[in-house]
């Protein structure tokens, strides 16, 4: 390779196919084996991620609490869009997860569902917008993906088990299985080559040594959902109404 060659070919603006491509702005995951094949270092804070779940209980929200503890530290808001059981509280903080800046928002249907997360995706003040959907409309979900870039929020679209929609809009796409006493992670679509062999992430290791000395219990309660939060879909003002309603919510659960 000649010198000239090498030197075009370190440009930032210039990646190649079986590499990461840049990331403009990425959050470390807290896991150094999952960021070294994530474009960017970390989750894409400015775009839209697809989750699809083998099964449900196998540790994934443990994969995502170190950015969402980060978050809340730097004072920005989280929201989760129709959560399929009540979150644990406890559990959230152990990790570091600031409750007063946590919002949940449960939903009358899926139109609302999806509504609602768009209105989060694009509220400046919110750093992380969660939602469980079974939409597969591809304009729907492009719509989701630029809500994400323009507001600059880390989106995540969990896929239960049994979904098999596939959001081709999101620039990542990740699958979750329980192998081996840990997290089995593929990296179904990323912005770079493709990853061979999927990864073992030990995220209960991660929460090995907590403050008080006990293991980081599951972030969802197994008993059934609180009482539903309803924004109110006639006014954009939802969303806040909705953080207001969640308080109350958060309170009862503490």
């Amino acid at each position: 390779m000649t010198p000239a060659l090498a030197a075009l070919l370190s440009h930032p603006a210039i990646w190649r196919g079986d590499d990461c491509a840049p990331e403009p702005a990425a959050l470390p995951t807290g896991f150094a084996a999952l960021d070294a094949v994530l474009p960017g270092g970390g989750w894409p804070s400015h775009a839209l991620t697809e989750v699809l779940l083998a099964r449900e209980g196998i540790g994934e929200m443990r994969l995502v609490l170190p950015a969402l503890a980060r978050l809340t530290r730097e004072r920005r808001q989280v929201a989760w869009i129709a959560p399929p059981y009540r979150p644990y509280a406890p559990a959230l903080a152990a990790a570091g997860v600031d409750l007063a800046r946590l919002v949940l928002v449960r939903c009358r249907d899926a139109a609302e569902a999806l509504w609602a997360f768009d209105q989060a995706l694009r509220a400046p003040e919110c750093g992380a917008a969660f939602a469980w959907l079974a939409e597969a409309d591809e304009r729907k979900l492009h719509r989701l993906a630029v809500a994400a870039r323009e507001g600059r929020t880390l989106g995540v679209l969990w896929r239960r088990p049994g979904v098999a929609a596939r959001a081709a809009a999101a620039p990542l796409r990740l699958a979750l299985d329980a192998g081996d006493g840990a997290l089995a992670v593929r990296v179904l679509k990323r912005r770079g080559g493709e990853v061979a062999q999927a990864l073992r992430i030990d995220v209960a290791r991660r929460w090995s040594t907590l403050p008080d000395g006990v293991a980081l219990p599951p972030a969802f309660a197994p008993r059934a959902p609180s009482r539903p939060v309803r924004p109110d879909p006639r006014s954009s003002a939802g969303y806040g109404q909705a953080q207001a309603r969640a308080a109350r919510v958060r309170r009862a659960a503490n």
